[in-house]
């Protein structure tokens, strides 16, 4: 059985924009996050980065992990290590 899923984007068709209102910023960011995610776009994509923006890329995305997540939901949520104490 699959972990990942990415069902929003497949389902969603509401406006995609920022800065009309919040419930629309985060069903933007939400749509863009799984579309980045999407395996053919990071073969394109990840090749061409330079060294500096992949860490940039880890950093923020770890930052944000860090900051809104406690240690259970980082590992329930993102590592889906359902094991985890």
């Amino acid at each position: 059985m699959k972990k990942h899923t990415h069902d929003f984007v497949e389902s969603y068709d509401g406006f995609i924009g920022f800065g009309y209102d919040r419930p629309t910023d985060e069903h933007t960011v939400c749509c863009y996050l799984q579309k980045l995610s999407d395996d053919r776009l990071m073969q394109t994509l990840l090749p061409r980065l330079s060294d500096p923006d992949l860490e940039k890329v880890f950093s923020f995305v770890s930052a944000l992990l860090k900051k809104h997540l406690s240690e259970a939901e980082y590992h329930r949520l993102f590592l889906k290590d359902d094991h985890h104490a």
